[in-house]
């Protein structure tokens, strides 16, 4: 990628929900979710740091809130894991922009189970993926 082009944004929560139904093959998701890593707003090195990793993941992560003054959720995460920074692009997609009252109010299982990802993601992943989860509504409760 040159200097110059921008990767594409994170796709709504809805867009993710149609393009999951109509893939047919799991390797293809797979391919998706990597590619949807790839979108995600770089975060710096700096913040990568033992204060911003998600414990509850074996690949490591990192998750920093992006301060606001309007009241809703911006924040940034990587992994070294191209498959978890698919599953961070999906985090992305359901909490980017919303309010931060209603973090603890998003249906997170919901979502997992109609993306499939409760049957072809391993345990591992699951666990960090709640891991994520739990981290950004703790960061989100100490913005209110």
């Amino acid at each position: 990628m040159s200097a110059q082009t921008k990767p594409l944004p994170v796709p709504s929560i809805e867009e993710l929900l149609e393009t999951f139904d109509l893939m047919d093959d799991w390797e293809d998701r797979y391919r998706y979710l990597i590619d949807l890593g790839g979108r995600l707003p770089p975060m710096p090195e700096a913040c990568k740091t033992a204060e911003t990793k998600v414990e509850g993941c074996t690949s490591q992560v990192w998750m920093v809130m992006q301060d606001s003054d309007n009241g809703k959720i911006y924040f940034l995460a990587d992994s070294d894991a191209h498959i978890v920074r698919g599953l961070i692009a999906i985090l992305f997609a359901i909490y980017q922009g919303q309010p931060i009252e209603s973090a603890a109010d998003i249906d997170i299982e919901g979502y997992f189970e109609q993306l499939g990802l409760s049957g072809h993601i391993s345990p591992n992943r699951r666990n960090g993926f709640f891991a994520m989860v739990g981290r950004l509504k703790q960061l989100s409760s100490s913005r209110r």
